[in-house]
C-alpha cells in the first residue's frame, strides 16, 4: 500500500513542477532557456510513467524509474546551475542564435523573439535560481519515491505488490 501512496505522492509532485513552470512561462512570462526546457522532460516523463505502472500493477517498479528519473533531473539542474555561475562553458546549444538581419525591425524581431541564454538567471528567490530549486525540489521528489520504496515490506512484494 505504501508504494501505491508513494505514486500518488511522486504524480502530484511532478505535475505541480510542470504547473508552476507553464505558470511562470506563460503567466509571468519569464521564457525559459533550452537546459530549462529539458529540465522538464523527466517529470514529463513520470506523469506517463506513473500512471501506467500503477494500472499494471507495479507500482513499486514506476517509483523506482521515477525516482532514477528526478535524479537525473536533479542532476542536470546542478549542472544548470553550474552554467548559471560560470564554472563550466555555456553548452553552444544554449548559445544565443544570431540571425541576418537586414533591416532594423528585423534585427527588433530577432531580439525580441530571441529565447534566453542558458546562463542568464531570469529570476531568482531567497538568493537561489529556478535552476537550483528545481533541483532541490526534483531531489525531493526522488527522495519521497524511495522512501515510499523503503517503507513497503518484503510480503507485499509476494502479494504482488512489487
Amino acid at each position: 500500500m505504501a508504494a501505491r501512496w508513494g505514486v500518488v505522492i511522486v504524480w502530484l509532485a511532478a505535475a505541480a513542477a510542470i504547473g508552476v513552470a507553464l505558470l511562470l512561462e506563460h503567466g509571468f512570462s519569464l521564457k525559459p532557456c533550452r537546459l530549462c526546457l529539458y529540465e522538464r522532460v523527466p517529470y514529463y516523463a513520470v506523469l506517463a510513467l506513473l500512471p501506467v505502472a500503477w494500472a499494471l500493477g507495479r507500482p513499486r517498479l514506476g517509483l523506482g524509474i521515477a525516482a532514477v528519473l528526478l535524479l537525473g533531473d536533479a542532476g542536470l539542474s546542478a549542472y544548470h546551475v553550474a552554467v548559471e555561475q560560470g564554472w563550466v562553458p555555456l553548452p553552444q546549444s544554449c548559445a544565443a542564435a544570431a540571425g541576418e538581419a537586414r533591416t532594423p525591425e528585423e534585427l527588433r524581431s530577432q531580439i525580441m523573439g530571441a529565447a534566453p541564454t542558458c546562463d542568464q538567471v531570469s529570476a531568482s528567490f531567497l538568493g537561489l535560481s529556478l535552476a537550483a530549486w528545481n533541483g532541490l525540489y526534483a531531489l525531493g521528489a526522488a527522495l519521497a519515491g524511495l522512501l515510499a520504496l523503503a517503507a513497503v515490506p518484503d510480503d507485499d512484494a509476494r502479494r504482488g505488490e512489487v
